[in-house]
């Protein structure tokens, strides 16, 4: 098709993405990939989470090819999944590591409970946090900052507030930016209030994100002038722009 100079559609693309897939033809996947940049079809939500899934079909199949499925593999594995959308499936990966006989370590955690945010899974997502103690591993930030995510995205802002308040470790920029988020996204002011002010002097004038979400936060709640006390304290300290820019952090 492409040789006799036949332009690609989407339904196209889709249709060949799905024929390598199924044909197990990586080479063919990432020569596909990138005519599917140069065609400036990678915006496209069906040929994007096409792509991602053939991907992660491959690193599947990578990962069946090995004969030593250690900690690292399993976790990899997980953690792609989780990243790239296919929760459920990194969820299911990490009950087959378990019954391996394959021990988990912290970023094994991250990855699982990243996917319970994902689909928002909160009872499972107790559960899986609970669990990482239960292993004999260390809770860290990031499995913190997850069950706040998650918690927020479920709605449950008391639970999340609670939740960091008894926090053992003390709460980060990236755990507090994860509760304001929710506290915007639900339209809460009022549980923001709480922590605004304290939070803004944890923000640093590397980037533009944590202020932009305090002035917007001062703007849902009609607190117009201390939105506009936020807006000339990044003037002042020359804050600067940084696109996709987030609180959320996780284990590199």
């Amino acid at each position: 098709m492409h040789r006799q100079s036949v332009p690609f559609d989407s339904f196209s693309i889709l249709f060949t993405l799905k024929s390598c897939t199924q044909l197990h033809n990586h080479a063919t996947i990432q020569h596909l990939h990138s005519h599917i940049v140069k065609l400036g079809f990678d915006s496209h939500v069906y040929v994007a989470t096409s792509l991602l899934h053939a991907y992660v079909v491959g690193a599947e199949q990578v990962f069946e090819l090995m004969q030593e499925k250690n900690v690292m593999a399993w976790t990899a594995l997980i953690c792609g999944s989780a990243q790239h959308g296919y929760s459920k499936e990194a969820l299911c990966l990490f009950e087959m590591m378990q019954n391996s006989g394959v021990r988990p370590n912290e970023l094994t955690f991250t990855g699982v409970l990243s996917a319970c945010v994902n689909t928002r899974l909160v009872e499972e997502g107790r559960t899986y946090f609970n669990l990482i103690e239960e292993s004999g591993l260390e809770l860290r930030i990031q499995h913190y900052g997850c069950m706040v995510d998650l918690y927020g995205k479920a709605g449950l802002l008391e639970e999340a507030y609670d939740f960091i308040k008894n926090m053992r470790l003390e709460p980060n920029i990236a755990v507090w930016g994860a509760f304001l988020s929710a506290c915007k996204e639900h339209k809460q002011f009022e549980m923001a209030e709480r922590v605004v002010e304290e939070v803004m002097k944890m923000v640093k004038p590397e980037n533009d994100s944590g202020y932009s979400l305090i002035a917007d936060l001062y703007v849902l709640g009609g607190k117009w002038d201390d939105a506009e006390r936020v807006r000339k304290l990044m003037v002042n300290h020359k804050v600067r722009k940084v696109r996709g820019s987030s609180f959320v952090q996780v284990d590199s």
